[in-house]
């Protein structure tokens, strides 16, 4: 079983915070960036930008010589694990063409589901009864929350469930990811792991890329596609990493947040008056709030209610999960 002590904890939130932050804000930036690059080309660059930032890392850090250890099945699940990631990155995309950035969220939340059961079928990790309790809750909340875009009948159903299926696409692929991911920790870094996914990533998605895309672009536009390029590092990398440290079912219920931050960000883009044409207005009513609060409390009860079991069995526990001083 995955125990998890004090600093692990911390070091934990703190990175999986980080990643929810930057996918709340990546979805408008992507729905941004609609108006001026396709997905597939967009996707390439900013695996570009990645991979020179994560090979100069590894090379200087001389963590690249991780890979001469890796047998032949680790090194297909290691491709296995960058085509998920490529296919999460690209469907995404398409999927906004389609809804907009906090239904999109809505929708992937079935991606933290799938990590949970995932942890359990492949990683042999265990769910308690309470942390069941906790995920019914959590999607109980989400529906809440997000009652407002559940009448798809105000929408051409047509157009609505092609962005569905491009969702769930992105969030079972992304769910692979994680878990192939994860499977590999014992011989790869995180960082190493994200560095053979850009390679790959780059070589494959190259011939269909349309490279005359980039001379139109204006300045802001490319501000977005950076942005978008750096967001894609700092996010996976704290990401790949917190999995290191959290068992899957407590990382995925944290990644059940994550459309809360992007409404959030939503919200702050339109009193500021930013981009009206492309980000409007979400409407919070009474049955939204219940359920944002429904969200944090299960949110919390997978969190800290493991964590609760584990003292009040072993309170010794407490005085081995301090760091020890070097």
């Amino acid at each position: 079983m995955f125990t998890v002590n004090r600093q692990q904890f911390q070091i934990g939130f703190i990175l999986i915070s980080i990643a929810i932050i930057c996918w709340g804000m990546l979805p408008i930036a992507l729905k941004l960036s609609s108006t001026f690059i396709d997905p597939v080309t967009l996707t390439w660059f900013r695996f570009s930008v990645a991979l020179v930032i994560a090979f100069f890392t590894q090379v200087l850090t001389g963590a690249v010589k991780q890979f001469a250890n890796l047998s032949k099945k680790e090194w297909v699940i290691l491709s296995a694990c960058a085509l998920f990631s490529i296919a999460n990155y690209i469907s995404f995309v398409y999927a906004l063409d389609y809804i907009a950035p906090g239904p999109a969220q809505l929708n992937f939340q079935l991606a933290p589901f799938y990590l949970a059961i995932g942890g359990v079928l492949l990683l042999k990790e265990r769910i308690s009864r309470v942390q069941w309790l906790c995920f019914i809750a959590l999607g109980i909340g989400l529906m809440l929350f997000f009652h407002p875009y559940l009448n798809f009948a105000e929408q051409k159903n047509g157009l609505i469930w092609v962005g569905i299926a491009w969702v769930q696409f992105s969030a079972m692929s992304w769910s692979g990811f994680a878990l192939l991911q994860k499977s590999l920790f014992h011989k790869l870094s995180p960082a190493n792991t994200l560095l053979f996914i850009y390679v790959v990533g780059l070589l494959v998605i190259a011939p269909f890329a349309d490279f005359s895309a980039f001379e139109p672009m204006a300045e802001g536009d490319w501000y977005i596609a950076v942005f978008c390029a750096f967001n894609t590092v700092i996010a996976y990398t704290s990401f790949s990493i917190a999995m290191k440290y959290w068992p899957t079912a407590q990382v995925s219920a944290m990644v059940g947040i994550t459309p809360l931050t992007c409404f959030a960000f939503s919200a702050i883009a339109v009193e500021l008056g930013w981009w009206p044409e492309m980000i409007t207005a979400n409407n919070i009513d009474a049955i939204s709030a219940s359920g944002m609060i429904v969200v944090v409390l299960a949110v919390a009860g997978v969190q800290l209610l493991p964590r609760y079991s584990r003292q009040k069995a072993q309170p010794q526990q407490i005085l081995v999960d301090k760091p020890q001083s070097t």
